[in-house]
């Protein structure tokens, strides 16, 4: 890059630099807006728009709410005068709106101009000749003297035909090339067309002050446009404006800091269409105002309708990045960023908030017309747990508790990272759903009948393979009962860690989700189920996640009728049951019995009916407010001292320090 030798900088600062713009904060109101759409960046398309196309365009930016529109150049082509007649002959140009058009300072030009403009109800002529030192040198060869003459013979001309002309008409005056053209020199040319046109307090006249090419800092032009805001005759009665490019990339700030530093108007175009780099994108420097509680005047609450109404009508496309109307603008696809959004708007809904101060997000989206569930938050292999959980919620009132969203957010993410795609909500819903909802590969509960019988008494019909089984166990509650009568089932043990409910915050009302969180040697399965009834939602998702245990996917099950009535039996009657009862019971005998019992539960019989004594015991202390002696003998044992000591061997701690435990 040693060729940047050949470069310097061709902008010119004031003779007197002052920084009063730099003591303001923020802009406290709205500039007033011109479109140029219909002139500036029409003629910067590859393919110009019809008549047709220019109409509906005009009517977009009236609905749009601009008051003040450049349509043309009616002397450049038959297409640009036709318009603006059209706009006249139709009566298409509501009351408060104003029409401009531009012309050189040439006298043949100005006439045509004129031509085109009669009849209208209000319209502003645009005046521009260039002054700047290149322009002077190279394309007129003119002096500073004569480049004057130029703007002054315009400006008389533009008087004289006004006088003759039907309609109402404001004059502008714009130094083209301003960027390149010594600041004082620029306003004394402007003071000069002031003079001729002699602005009072009810005709204004408006100086426009275009960075043709931009080549200065914005800070720059702030300092320059100061010093033509404070040097400008009949300042009260001259409305100072700004037609900033964006050769830079930084059409934007110039427009910011220039109000600052004294503009009353702002002349661009949505989408910052226009030659070269572009004009100024009046839906980002309005937007931005809205940002900090400014209304702008503007209504771009459907960027959707606009954004299409435009690539549409001048075949340009809005870049997905694009400030505030881009397709990706309030995306979030890392995780982090994800996460941070999801609290943001749970905070904002927990604590009620009237402003907006989501992370990430500097506006509402849906000021703008978007959605939060297909635009804010979307799914790829860069997301994270907290935009998984987002979609699931905001599309489907999911909410998965916290311990589970690091494992759902992976399994989505791994999807998406195989497949090379975004997930849409129904692809992750997709996912969820089969690993969460309807993955039951082993067995299936096909009902379970309840009694309340010192604590619950669960009767589940168990579906494994082609058998089914009705398996009875208690607990401390119904899920616990079932929970109960599947380890009993399959001879498995496994801690019934995590459970949380809601109702469905979007679609049926009354339908209400479970989810279910078990630890098996280290391992935590999950499981959801979604049912009107909350027992059988959380009965559901105990299914799932048990079903996910490696020992249930490789046990052929306890498929021995025999085992599961003598199971049965003692459940029914552990407080005095005995094995001679059992041996009577079931026509076998003891030492038979012992051994059968032994080798299909692993335990011994005074084992197993002692560990459902302590079952029965534990939901008692949680659930009654029965002495511990009371519950000792209800659970078959006379004396409460030995009750005692089985009870703290069993898990560790007294009935009493159980009771009392939160």
């Amino acid at each position: 890059m040693d060729n940047c030798k050949k470069y310097e900088r061709q902008y010119f600062m004031p003779p007197e630099v002052t920084y009063d713009w730099v003591k303001k904060e923020y802009i406290e109101k709205p500039p007033i807006w011109c479109s140029v759409d219909l002139r500036d960046g029409n003629q910067a398309l590859i393919e110009p728009m019809s008549l047709e196309e220019k109409l509906e365009f005009f009517e977009m930016l009236v609905k749009i709410g601009f008051k003040e529109i450049e349509v043309g150049f009616p002397a450049a082509s038959e297409t640009e005068y036709r318009f603006m007649r059209t706009l006249i002959e139709k009566n298409m140009i509501p009351d408060d709106v104003t029409v401009q058009v531009l012309t050189q300072a040439r006298e043949h030009i100005i006439k045509k101009t004129f031509e085109a403009v009669k009849g209208a109800p209000h319209a502003v002529i645009h005046l521009y000749n260039s002054t700047s030192v290149a322009q002077r040198e190279q394309v007129f060869k003119k002096s500073k003297e004569e480049v004057m003459k130029i703007a002054i013979d315009g400006a008389k001309l533009l008087k004289q035909l006004a006088d003759e002309t039907e309609g109402n008409f404001t004059f502008q005056y714009s130094p083209e090339s301003f960027p390149g053209t010594e600041v004082d020199y620029a306003v004394e040319v402007c003071n000069a067309v002031l003079d001729i046109w002699q602005p009072t307090p009810e005709k204004k006249a408006i100086i426009n002050i275009p960075t043709t090419v931009e080549n200065a800092m914005p800070h720059v032009f702030a300092t320059q446009l100061e010093y033509v805001h404070k040097h400008l005759k009949y300042r009260e009665n001259v409305i100072l404006c700004l037609h900033p490019h964006n050769d830079r990339g930084c059409g934007v700030a110039t427009a910011e800091v220039g109000i600052l530093a004294g503009a009353d108007r702002i002349e661009g175009t949505l989408f910052g269409n226009g030659e070269r780099t572009g004009n100024v994108d009046i839906i980002t420097l309005g937007m931005n105002m809205y940002s900090h509680g400014v209304n702008p005047g503007l209504d771009f609450s459907n960027m959707a309708e606009i954004r299409e109404t435009y690539e549409r009508l001048t075949r340009m496309h809005v870049y997905e990045r694009q400030p505030y109307a881009g397709d990706l603008v309030f995306t979030a696809f890392s995780g982090s960023h994800q996460d941070a959004i999801a609290k943001g708007m749970a905070w904002r809904e927990e604590k009620n908030c009237e402003t907006w101060t989501v992370p990430y997000l500097p506006i509402d989206p849906q000021d703008v017309g978007r959605k939060y569930d297909s635009d804010v938050i979307r799914i790829n292999s860069q997301s994270g747990k907290g935009g998984v959980n987002y979609i699931l919620k905001q599309s489907y009132g999911i909410n998965l508790p916290e311990k589970m969203r690091e494992e759902v957010g992976y399994l989505v993410k791994d999807v998406s990272d195989k497949a090379h795609k975004e997930l849409t909500p129904e692809w992750v819903y997709q996912i969820f759903s089969d690993s969460y909802v309807n993955a039951k590969s082993v067995f299936s509960i096909e009902e379970c009948h309840f009694k309340q019988t010192d604590g619950i008494i669960a009767d589940a019909t168990i579906q494994h393979g082609n058998d089914q089984r009705v398996v009875t166990a208690s607990g401390n509650g119904r899920l616990d009962a079932v929970s109960n009568a599947i380890k009993q089932y399959f001879n498995i043990s496994y801690e019934l860690r995590f459970y949380e409910e809601h109702s469905l915050t979007r679609g049926s009302s009354s339908k209400a989700v479970a989810y279910v969180g078990i630890i098996c040697k280290g391992k935590t399965c999950w499981g959801v189920g979604i049912d009107a009834d909350i027992i059988k939602a959380s009965i559901e998702a105990l299914i799932v996640a048990v079903n996910k245990l490696d020992e249930i996917k490789s046990s052929e099950g306890c498929k021995d009728a025999r085992m599961i009535e003598i199971m049965n039996y003692i459940q029914a009657n552990y407080i005095d049951v005995t094995l001679d009862d059992l041996s009577e019971k079931f026509f076998l005998s003891k030492p038979y019995l012992s051994k059968y019992i032994k080798e299909k539960s692993g335990m011994t019989f005074g084992e197993l009916v002692k560990k459902i004594r302590m079952k029965k015991a534990r939901a008692m202390l949680k659930g009654s407010s029965m002495t511990v002696e009371n519950i000792a003998l209800t659970v078959g044992y006379q004396n409460v001292e030995h009750f005692n000591r089985l009870f703290k061997k069993a898990y560790g701690i007294t009935p009493v320090q159980f009771r009392n435990q939160k």
